[in-house]
């Protein structure tokens, strides 16, 4: 096999992208869009490619409302609850996460009401749609149910938000999280940590005067084939992952001209 076959790499800076197409059902209170969530250890971005919107959200500095439109770039740390809503049903966002592997991998909690984050079982119970029993149309069924009872405790933080603070749904979605740290600790030391770190040796290498690393420069690319794809069912819309699961990109020979 060709040597550069062999090769692999991250998106760079070890981030993850994702293009969405935001749901355009209609939510319980009428709101079309997503479902209300959070990060524990990840950045999240948006940049906005087509349509309208906003992005309602929830923090310990009260309750916010930021419009989308196209070339929109929001970007948000963890801990900051936020929700899509889709205005014109033609919303169309590339999300970009921090340190890929680790959201592909469960590092959100949705904002179900408090006797839905009790335990591991019953979040993952009207959390998941991974059932194998489960047909695409009752996938669709389960990701709305999913957005709905959602934005229900999305609007029930929003209240007690308004008399004190949102200290209890932090309490209980860490405690959600807490056996997931071991797993997502070795997929960020493997690899956005170490694609990182890659950097200081490229800058000690220059500190000495040394060029031979600039050799290994490589092109790579995710072909896609948008009339034909299968989309996945997410969290605020229907994804195209770039690189599922957080995985590295195989290289292909350059072409000789």
């Amino acid at each position: 096999m060709d040597e550069m076959m062999r090769e692999v790499e991250a998106f760079p800076g070890a981030i993850g992208v994702t293009h969405l197409r935001v749901y355009d059902s209609l939510a319980p209170d009428g709101l079309a869009g997503g479902s209300p969530h959070m990060h524990f250890a990840c950045s999240e971005a948006y940049l906005v490619i087509k349509g309208q919107g906003f992005v309602q959200t929830l923090s310990s500095t009260g309750f916010r409302e930021i419009t989308l439109r196209a070339g929109s770039m929001i970007w948000f740390t963890p801990g900051l609850i936020h929700r899509l809503v889709n205005t014109d049903a033609q919303l169309e966002i590339f999300a970009v996460m921090e340190n890929a592997g680790l959201p592909e991998h469960g590092d959100s909690v949705l904002t179900f009401p408090s006797k839905y984050l009790q335990d591991e079982d019953s979040y993952r119970q009207s959390a998941s749609l991974d059932s194998a029993e489960l047909t695409p149309g009752d996938q669709q069924d389960a990701a709305r149910k999913r957005r709905d009872l959602a934005v229900q405790g999305f609007q029930i933080l929003r209240a007690e938000l308004e008399k004190g603070s949102l200290e209890n749904f932090y309490q209980q979605a860490a405690c959600l999280a807490q056996s997931k740290e071991p797993g997502w600790r070795k997929i960020w030391e493997a690899g956005p940590m170490k694609t990182i770190q890659r950097t200081g040796t490229f800058l000690n290498k220059l500190n000495l005067g040394t060029s031979d690393y600039l050799n290994e420069g490589r092109v790579f690319e995710i072909p896609i084939d948008p009339e034909h794809e299968l989309r996945k069912l997410g969290m605020c819309g229907t994804l195209r992952p770039y690189l599922p699961e957080g995985a590295l990109v195989t290289g292909s020979a350059e072409r000789q001209k």
